[in-house]
Parts: structure tokens; C-alpha cells; sequence
């Protein structure tokens, strides 16, 4: 079983979530076209509210393309290299409770290897 949020003692942050918010310009498929912003700002409001952001915790990231835009929303947990897509609200909340506050990666919200651009 994965542990809870590590502290960080070699790195300045225990976990990393990266959400893409790409768009791109040619008008093909990116996550900004799929309420990715929306997906960002829920998290970093649930992780502060939780008290799992700062020094040693979570730190939830803005990207460029991830280039998994195929699969999207899109966003991705560091140091584990956990690739999620996400749908809406619930789905946030439950990998900043799961994954962020827990440890525990939230299967069915996970992006499957073969999806790319």
C-alpha cells in the first residue's frame, strides 16, 4: 500500500500534481478544451483546504502539454508518475483524498499507457 504524502527531505515537496492546460492553436483536441482550468483550480483550493500544500506536502502545478491531450483533462502525480484523467468536481476531490492525503491511486480515474497526443 502507498504511503501518505512524504515528507520531503531531499526535495522541497513530497508530491507534485501537474495539470495540463494546453491549448492548442491549430484548433486540434487540447485539455484546456475539456474545463482543465476548472480541474487546477479545484484541486489547489482542496489541497490548501486540507492542509496538505507547502513545504514537504503537495504542490499542485500549472503545464504546458503534457502531450497526452488524447486522454484529457489530463494531469500527473510526481514522484509516483500517476496519470490521471478526470471529468469533474468529484473526481478532483477524490484524487486530492485518495492520492494527495492518502497515498492510495485512485484506479478508475487513471489514463490509460497507450493514450498519447
Amino acid at each position: 500500500m502507498p504511503s501518505p504524502t512524504p515528507a520531503a527531505p531531499s526535495g522541497y515537496y513530497g508530491r507534485h500534481i501537474f495539470f495540463c492546460l494546453n491549448e492548442r492553436k491549430n484548433g486540434e483536441d487540447s485539455c484546456v478544451m475539456h474545463n482543465a482550468q476548472e480541474g487546477f483550480d479545484r484541486c489547489k483550493a482542496k489541497v490548501k483546504e486540507a492542509g496538505l500544500s507547502g513545504p514537504g506536502k503537495v504542490r499542485v502545478n500549472k503545464a504546458g502539454c503534457l502531450d497526452r491531450c488524447a486522454g484529457g483533462p489530463v494531469a500527473v502525480v510526481y514522484p509516483e508518475a500517476v496519470w490521471y484523467t478526470f471529468v469533474d468536481a468529484d473526481d478532483i476531490d477524490e484524487i486530492v483524498e485518495s492520492h494527495l492525503k492518502k497515498g492510495e491511486v485512485v484506479e478508475r480515474l487513471l489514463l490509460p499507457a497507450d493514450v498519447g497526443r
